[in-house]
């Protein structure tokens, strides 16, 4: 089979998602290619797509939220519908064409931009790939809607069910979970990987990750968690890593951007996160209990309140109380216990392997 995986470089986690499945897919007789949608499109598109972003949900995110939410009303679909159409047509062309002749027999997609393109172009007879669109977040958008689309790969059964109400049929809903690299379900000897990363084997460690635009309260958080061991990632917030790296502590270690945060997860004993849907899906498959700060409104609003009907997550609470919930999990392994047993409820170590064995004959 032909097999093209394709993400946007809007945020990290839809790359991430692709990657883990172009991973598993590596182990098959296939024949894979993995494509950024956005190196299909004029430049401008490209760089106003993701660093538009970036922008909007760092810098003005009640415009992003304001945005995010009117998009997902149902009187407002044929809008979007019709003004995604033509804003594609202007930008894509040299994507569409991209997929016509390559005659992909799957189209496997992390994000919502690839589904409209490829959908439209089957829709229309210009291919005949199966399309399988990979919902990144616990929730699901209308925006990730499109005429075309074969399969939903989603998150968990509150996700199928909110697909559902969106009108696509059962039979094109599958629970696979997230896509995640199976480095982060490697680990087992964590003392000897704790030595590895310079860390104390006795301490409750405290992975604070401010997610790849690195911002939060950080300096706060870590002045609240006397006598624990802390990682801190600040991701691209370099002001951030040199504030802290100027300001030396024994127990916090400071890390910039990272290639190996499954190995931090792996030696954590409870994560302080973005709520982002790759990096709860990380954090899952990982057993790591997680509170949640600073969340973009919309997508990440949105993920916190379904992980909630799974009891996993703490969110929308002062810094003084992540501390008290933290220092619970420390001194009480019932709780510490308890939070692990909620995270196997929605833990999909294997999704990229379920994905991949949709493939006929895969």
């Amino acid at each position: 089979m032909k097999i093209l995986i394709i993400y946007a470089t809007a945020g990290a986690g839809h790359r991430r998602a692709a990657e883990a499945l172009a991973q598993e897919f590596e182990k098959t007789d296939h024949q894979v290619t993995l494509v950024d949608c956005l190196d299909y499109t004029s430049f401008l598109y490209k760089v106003s797509y993701s660093k538009g972003y970036t922008f909007l949900v760092s810098k003005i995110p009640w415009l992003w939220a304001f945005a995010f939410g009117l998009l997902d009303l149902p009187f407002m679909s044929p809008v979007m519908r019709f003004s995604r159409r033509l804003q594609n047509i202007f930008n894509t062309k040299k994507l569409e064409n991209y997929l016509i002749e390559e005659k992909f027999d799957y189209i496997f997609s992390t994000h919502f931009l690839t589904n409209e393109v490829a959908g439209y172009l089957k829709i229309k007879g210009k291919i005949g790939s199966h399309i399988v669109s990979i919902v990144t977040d616990f929730d699901v958008h209308r925006i990730w809607l499109a005429k075309g689309v074969d399969t939903y790969c989603v998150a968990s059964d509150w996700t199928k069910k909110k697909l559902a109400i969106l009108d696509i049929p059962d039979e094109n809903i599958v629970v696979t979970g997230i896509p995640t690299d199976e480095k982060f379900t490697r680990h087992d000897d964590i003392a000897a990987l704790k030595r590895k990363l310079g860390l104390d084997d006795d301490l409750f460690t405290v992975l604070i990750a401010t997610g790849s635009f690195g911002f939060g309260p950080i300096e706060k958080i870590i002045q609240l968690l006397p006598g624990m061991q802390i990682i801190v990632v600040c991701g691209h917030n370099k002001a951030l890593y040199e504030r802290l790296s100027k300001k030396p502590k024994d127990l916090v270690k400071v890390c910039g951007l990272v290639n190996n945060m499954d190995e931090l997860m792996a030696v954590s004993d409870a994560m302080i996160t973005k709520p982002g849907g790759l990096s709860i899906s990380e954090a899952l498959v990982s057993g790591l209990p997680m509170i949640f700060f600073n969340a973009i409104p919309g997508q990440e609003t949105n993920n916190i309140k379904v992980l909630k009907e799974y009891g996993i997550g703490i969110s929308n609470c002062p810094i003084e109380e992540m501390a008290k919930v933290l220092n619970g999990l420390r001194i009480s392994e019932e709780d510490l216990q308890e939070a692990k047993e909620n995270i196997k409820k929605l833990a999909q170590p294997d999704a990229a392997g379920n994905i991949v064995n949709l493939v006929s004959g895969g």
